[in-house]
C-alpha cells in the first residue's frame, strides 16, 4: 500500500491504539520475615511471609505519567523496585515494550532492555557514591552499557547531561558532598538519563527536599519529559506533588490498588472511601469551613491482614460482605474501583462519608 492509499483517520480500518510501554500483570512480592530457625523450633512455629505487593496490575502508555500513592507501607516503593528488576517478583509478570522481562534468557537481551529503563531514588544523599567524582557517577551507565567507548565522547556526554539538568559542566569535577540536596537530585536525574532511557521509575524523588527545591525538581522532570518523550512511574505519598505530575493515578492500600484512573477524575470525584479520606487530609486552602472526615484507625499488620476487604476495619461503610469477601477492581466510567460499597451503590458519587466507623467494624 502506498502512502496515498493509506487509510485516513476517519477510515473504519484505522490502526488500533498503541500498546503500553510498561505493564504489570498480577504482580506479587512476598518477603520472608520468619524468625531464625532455632527460635522457630523452640516456639513451634512455621515460616512467616509478608505480602508487600498483592495482584497489582497497571499499564503505562508512552509519554504518560502514572502515579502510585498511599500511606507508608502500602507497597508502592516495592512496586517501583520490581519494575526495574531490583526485586524479582514472587508472581505475575512485567512487560516492557511487548517483551516479558522475566522471560529474557541471555544477559545481553536483558541488558538491552535494562538500558531503556532507569530509576531515580528517594534519598539523593544515599544514592550517590561519595568517593566518586560527579563525572564518574554520571558516566557509569554509559560505560556499563558500552554506549560510548571513547573517553572524550563520554566527557562530552556528561557535560551535556549536566547542562540539561541545570548544572555546569565544571561541576563534574566535584564530589557529591559539595552539593545541596536539590543539586544532588539533579545529579541523580542526569545519571538516570545517561543511558538514554525511555522509562523512568521515580521513587519519591522530592520527599527529602525542601518545598521550594521540590518545585524546581518537579518542573525539571516535566520539562525533560516533554523534551525527550519520557514515560514515568511516579511514586509519592504527597498528593499535591502527584496532582502536579500525574496523568493517571493509582491509590494503593496494603499491597493492592483500590482505585485507578485519570488523575483529574480521581481528584475531582474520588470513588473509593480510602481515596476520599486521603483527599480529606489535604489542607483546605480556601478555608470553606466544611466538616472533614479524618482517616481513623491504624494500618493493619501486613503479616496477618484482615479478611475480606483489608480496609474494612477503618471504613465507615463496612458491612458483613466487606468483612468476608475481598473486592476486585471493577470499572465505573473511566475509573476502576475495588469497593463493595461503590458496587452496591451504598456510596454514591459526591456523597459525604459518615464520620464514625460502622458498628462492629
Amino acid at each position: 500500500m502506498t502512502h496515498a492509499e493509506a487509510p485516513t483517520a476517519a477510515s473504519p480500518t484505522a490502526s488500533p491504539p498503541a500498546p503500553p510501554l510498561a505493564e504489570a500483570i498480577g504482580l506479587r512480592r512476598d518477603f520472608d520475615v520468619s524468625r531464625p530457625l532455632l527460635a522457630r523450633l523452640v516456639a513451634g512455629e512455621g515460616r512467616r511471609r509478608l505480602r508487600a505487593v498483592d495482584e497489582v496490575s497497571f499499564a503505562i502508555a508512552r509519554g504518560e505519567t502514572l502515579a502510585l500513592v498511599g500511606e507508608s507501607g502500602c507497597g508502592k516503593s516495592t512496586v517501583a523496585k520490581l519494575m526495574v528488576g531490583l526485586y524479582p517478583p514472587t508472581g505475575g509478570r512485567i512487560r516492557f515494550d511487548g517483551a516479558e522481562l522475566g522471560a529474557l534468557a541471555s544477559r545481553r537481551a536483558q541488558a538491552a532492555y535494562r538500558r531503556r529503563l532507569q530509576m531515580i531514588f528517594q534519598d539523593p544523599y544515599a544514592s550517590l557514591n561519595p568517593r566518586w567524582r560527579v563525572r564518574d557517577i554520571i558516566a557509569e551507565p554509559i560505560r556499563a552499557f558500552g554506549l560510548l567507548p571513547d573517553r572524550a565522547a563520554q566527557r562530552a556526554r556528561v557535560a551535556e547531561l549536566l547542562t540539561q539538568v541545570g548544572l555546569a559542566p565544571a561541576d563534574g569535577e566535584k564530589y557529591p558532598h559539595e552539593f545541596s540536596g536539590g543539586q544532588r537530585q539533579r545529579i541523580s536525574i542526569a545519571r538516570a538519563l545517561a543511558s538514554a532511557p525511555e522509562f523512568l521509575v521515580c521513587d519519591e524523588p522530592t520527599s527529602a527536599l525542601d518545598v521550594s527545591v521540590q518545585a524546581q525538581i518537579l518542573n525539571l522532570m516535566k520539562e525533560l519529559q516533554r523534551q525527550f518523550g519520557l514515560t514515568y512511574l511516579f511514586i509519592s505519598h504527597n498528593l499535591a506533588v502527584v496532582r502536579h505530575m500525574a496523568d493517571r493515578l493509582g491509590v494503593m492500600y496494603l499491597g493492592r490498588i483500590v482505585e485507578i484512573g485519570p488523575a483529574e477524575t480521581v481528584f475531582a470525584t474520588p470513588r473509593h472511601p480510602y481515596t476520599r479520606l486521603l483527599l480529606e487530609a489535604l489542607p483546605d486552602l480556601e478555608m470553606t469551613g466544611r466538616a472533614r472526615t479524618p482517616v481513623g484507625g491504624e494500618v493493619p499488620n501486613p503479616i496477618d491482614p484482615p479478611p475480606g476487604c483489608t480496609f474494612h476495619p477503618r471504613c465507615p461503610l463496612a458491612n458483613a460482605r466487606c468483612r468476608a469477601e475481598r473486592p476486585e477492581l471493577a470499572r465505573h466510567g473511566t475509573v476502576e474501583v475495588a469497593c463493595h460499597a461503590v458496587e452496591e451503590g451504598r456510596l454514591a458519587e459526591g456523597a459525604a462519608l459518615p464520620v464514625a466507623p460502622a458498628a462492629g467494624a
